[in-house]
């Protein structure tokens, strides 16, 4: 639906604003998360992504980052 260009520029971007944003205990701490989840809304909406698969997609970057998370905390 995007193109493979906007999925990965879309990719690049949260990768980079994620791995800015999480700290030792984003995954505990609320306030961390919420932020993490505007910025991943606001990266979406600026590239276009269909606002019906926004929640999902959210949800998804956020579990990712889960696994990633330790290493770029570091």
């Amino acid at each position: 639906m995007l193109g493979d260009e906007t999925l990965r520029t879309i990719a690049r971007e949260l990768v980079r604003t994620v791995r800015q944003n999480v700290s030792i205990d984003w995954t505990v701490r609320e306030s961390v998360r919420a932020k993490l989840r505007t910025l991943v809304k606001r990266i979406l909406r600026k590239h276009g992504y269909p606002p019906d698969k926004e929640e999902k997609a959210t949800q998804t970057v956020l579990e990712q980052a889960e696994l990633f998370g330790k290493e770029w905390a570091a």
